[in-house]
């Protein structure tokens, strides 16, 4: 019989935190728990930081995940300010920047992932956006109505693009790859988006990379591109991706590749786990080991964590699914989406720009995505929860 635990410690005050803690309440825990936040906030959203808090539609307290009667109702120890920076697994320590040890008998990483960096992005005038604090400082800036060169074309750069365009502002968008968000969905997507953004005045610098930023005074003026180009630039937001935020993890002995290496039950090691962003786990529905930077995925998984800590055995296997909103286009994506899939249009036009495509590999349909076609997508996830053959090789 499984003893259960006395003392969680919960290292990430996110979504994944959160939702782990809510799930353990819920289901009648009613032991300690230790939430460690690096930031000052309580829990909060993090897709409206690139859209709504950006634009200045929403304020910052929209944002937060839980009002503070419901936080007070967890029964939780915050530790917010404070970051973890060591884990003795032999003593079930986790140690703070404070110089406070934390015991636990189970212990929850959820500590996400951090952005990459470029070399000179150090300047004034070039910022980078995680943080509620961070997109709070960026929205001050836009409105000083700035010449804008957002350098990466995912998710998060593209969606700052629009924002910024969507402000009246002359905005540069540079990407190393042929076409936006490439990575994501590859080519015929990617041309779509590209389009999207040009038809809105949105220069495009695309298939070359950065070679450096140039300042004068220690501000930021002008990007130089691998091909010798100069943009000139008041303001640079830097969208390269990110890493997971592990490093606090390094002497601690668990397994740690991209994340935190977890089974298919989220669990690292004996009484501990991982959720949101930084784990690094085998999903049987896919037969693939995953990393997934997406809102849904925090809560799910953390949900799913805070089973296998009070004893259940089942496996975390989610279809993911995420979302970009670019102008008045919502892209919606459900399951994943390899490099070199079979893409087929099964409902609607991409000129009308109202349709969903569905992704294959291996003969299997492994992603389906909509854009401007929420109901229809819903319809087609079918294919990727049911395994079916991709429509492109399906029989006639």
């Amino acid at each position: 019989m499984m003893l259960v635990p006395r003392d969680v410690v919960i290292v990430g005050a996110s979504a994944a935190g959160l939702a782990t803690a809510e799930a353990l309440r819920n289901k009648g825990y009613d032991g300690t728990l230790t939430l460690v936040g690096d930031e000052p906030h309580l829990p909060y959203d993090r897709p409206p930081l690139s859209k709504q808090v950006l634009a200045g539609d929403w304020q910052p307290e929209k944002v937060r995940l839980r009002d503070d009667a419901a936080i007070a109702r967890l029964d939780a120890d915050f530790r917010l300010g404070r970051s973890a920076v060591g884990l003795d697994t032999a003593r079930r320590e986790v140690r703070l920047n404070d110089g406070a040890q934390v015991a636990y008998d189970s212990l929850v990483i959820a500590t996400g992932v951090t952005p990459r960096r470029l070399p000179g992005d150090d300047l004034a005038g070039v910022h980078v956006l995680r943080t509620l604090d961070d997109a709070l400082t960026l929205r001050t800036h836009l409105l000083a109505r700035p010449k804008v060169v957002v350098v990466g074309a995912g998710f998060l750069g593209a969606e700052v693009a629009a924002v910024a365009r969507t402000m009246g502002l002359e905005v540069t968008l540079v990407d190393p790859l042929p076409v936006p968000m490439h990575r994501q969905f590859g080519d015929r997507i990617g041309q779509l988006v590209a389009q999207m953004h040009s038809d809105r005045g949105v220069e495009l610098r695309l298939g070359v990379g950065v070679s450096r930023f140039l300042e004068s005074a220690g501000r930021v003026v002008s990007v130089e591109l691998a091909d010798g180009t100069k943009l000139d630039a008041d303001l640079v937001l830097v969208a390269v991706g990110s890493t997971p935020a592990t490093g606090w993890l390094t002497d601690s002995g668990l397994p740690l590749g991209n994340g935190v290496e977890c089974g298919a039950r989220c669990q690292a090691a004996p009484g501990i786990y991982a959720a949101g962003d930084v784990a690094s786990w085998h999903n049987p529905h896919f037969g693939l080991r995953m990393r997934v930077e997406h809102r849904l995925n925090a809560t799910e998984q953390g949900m799913a964590v805070a089973a296998g800590i009070l004893g259940e055995q089942r496996p975390f296997a989610p279809i993911p699914y995420f979302w970009s909103d670019q102008y008045d286009a919502r892209i919606q994506a459900y399951g994943i989406f390899p490099e070199h899939a079979d893409v087929t249009i099964v409902h609607g036009s991409p000129d009308d720009r109202s349709f969903v495509a569905a992704y294959g590999h291996e003969g299997k349909t492994v992603g389906v995505l909509g854009w401007n076609s929420h109901r229809e997508l819903r319809a087609h996830r079918r294919l990727v929860v049911d395994h079916a053959p991709h429509p492109a090789s399906a029989p006639k």
